[in-house]
């Protein structure tokens, strides 16, 4: 047999523990730092397939590695697997109408069910594919939390855990099957804290000195910021302390969070500094104290453009998630979900993809095809992912698989319900072959492994900068 019909062999023998392990992590549904079930299903069944597991890394108690080497070690593979929810996102599997699991409760509206499991797939067939072909090398299962919080590969980046790994594969569920050559935007996150003195409002307002009117006059400089900042920055904030629910008292302690975006670290750190600054112009104009404390941040995320071409052939010899019409009938129920305005909004978004034939594509909506890797690609999406951290580490390349249909929106009860449906684990054992498939045709070319790491040099300047300050530490609890 040929590496490809290994690399089937091997994820098809643990095709039903991988869907099973999916719809488990589905039903515990554990929103960032509470995965405790979520992790635990994933490490004793990667310890059963003979992984040595380490626990607790970084200090994150739901973090760690899974490791199986073979002869020399050498090189070393990673894989990043996540497995939290979103918070309010409760709905039945393959169910196309709002039907809450539990209502308010969290669900897995980002897929990350499947990413982890796919990777747990993906990491056996490699086990599998060294020892039976005697193959050297070691392949790390990474168990990263909380990526729709405040992250944890920053973290994990920053204790070293991928100083030694040659290059990490990794994939996200999807509406398109691609190894995207867009980046995704660098991020920084901070509680700006503001204190005053209490008084009576109205029997003397003069002796306060209002934190939440610091609070407001920074909204004020930041609006007047967003006109100079480069057009794909954003700048969002939300109180998180508003001081209280008294009229007539000067609030003395209030406290809004800020959030800054850039396609860049340095210009989200630039552009981070200026908001810093109109904070403490803020202050000084109420005559309060502030002080901000940083509780996240993520670097810029873009594909390594030596290795992206490897996975990219990879998902074209497997092709797109073999779809049936029941498949296509149900995709179809779930994008009429959507509001008329927000259909129209799909539309002109898939013109990118089918330039000639969106209603066409619409009427199967699910993605049959592969797309090239575009090297001429230059834009970001303007979300963020502590995947950039690991992409600033080491060489690092995402895959995109179908899981849901053309235009579904992420972060939705659509995505939830595709996570836990048919539709979801066939995109998710695709995803697996093709992961496996491009650790395997990487492995063999070191001299393509050290080009990757040239590109990664002129990228990070020599090592990894984590863009966290050294007092920040993973937000138990808190974030």
């Amino acid at each position: 047999m040929n590496d490809k019909e290994q690399i089937t062999g091997y994820v098809a023998r643990v095709a039903e523990k991988t869907k099973a392990i999916a719809r488990n992590i589905w039903d515990y549904a554990e929103i960032s730092y509470t995965e405790k079930k979520s992790a635990r299903e994933l490490i004793e069944a990667l310890k059963e397939e003979g992984f040595e597991i380490v626990e607790g890394i970084a200090d994150i108690p739901t973090a760690f590695t899974a490791t199986f080497k073979y002869g020399t070690g050498k090189p070393v593979m990673g894989l990043l697997a996540e497995y939290d929810a979103l918070d309010g996102l409760s709905q039945k599997a393959g169910c196309p109408e709002v039907d809450p699991v539990a209502a308010g409760a969290p669900g897995h509206g980002c897929g990350h069910n499947l990413l982890g499991a796919a990777n747990f797939a993906t990491a056996v067939a490699l086990k599998d594919y060294m020892t039976e072909n005697k193959k050297d090398g070691t392949v790390i299962f990474f168990g990263c939390p909380a990526e729709e919080g405040a992250g944890s590969k920053q973290f994990i980046a920053r204790a070293g855990y991928f100083d030694d790994v040659d290059f990490v594969y990794c994939w996200h569920p999807s509406t398109q099957n691609e190894v995207s050559a867009k980046g995704s935007t660098a991020i920084m996150g901070a509680n700006f804290i503001f204190d005053g003195v209490a008084s009576h409002a109205g029997g003397a307002p003069h002796l306060g000195r209002s934190a939440l009117d610091a609070c407001e006059l920074m909204n004020v400089g930041v609006n007047y910021l967003r006109e100079h900042m480069i057009d794909p920055a954003r700048v969002h904030y939300a109180y998180s302390d508003a001081g209280g629910t008294a009229p007539n008292v000067v609030q003395a302690h209030a406290v809004i969070k800020y959030e800054v975006r850039s396609p860049k670290v340095h210009q989200m750190q630039e552009l981070f500094a200026r908001v810093v600054d109109v904070a403490k112009g803020a202050a000084l104009m109420t005559g309060t104290k502030m002080h901000y404390e940083v509780t996240m941040a993520f670097s810029d995320y873009v594909a390594n453009k030596t290795l992206a071409p490897v996975m990219a052939e990879c998902l074209k010899e497997y092709g797109a998630p073999e779809w049936t019409e029941e498949d296509y009938a149900l995709a179809r129920k779930f994008l009429h979900t959507y509001s008329k305005e927000t259909l129209k909004t799909i539309k002109e978004g898939l013109e990118e993809y089918y330039p000639d034939s969106v209603d066409e594509a619409l009427k199967n909506p699910l993605a049959s095809d592969t797309r090239d890797f575009d090297f001429r690609e230059n834009r970001y999406n303007s979300g963020s992912t502590d995947v950039g951290d690991v992409g600033y580490a080491t060489p690092t390349v995402t895959l995109h698989v179908a899981t849901a249909c053309i235009g579904n929106v992420g972060h939705s009860w659509q995505n939830t319900a595709f996570s836990g449906s048919e539709i979801g684990m066939k995109g998710m054992l695709r995803a697996a072959e093709v992961m496996a498939l491009s650790c395997v045709r990487t492995m063999d070319q070191p001299e393509l492994i050290e080009k990757a790491k040239v590109e990664l040099r002129k990228k990070n300047g020599g090592k990894y900068t984590c863009p966290l300050p050294d007092y920040c530490q993973p937000p138990i609890g808190k974030y």
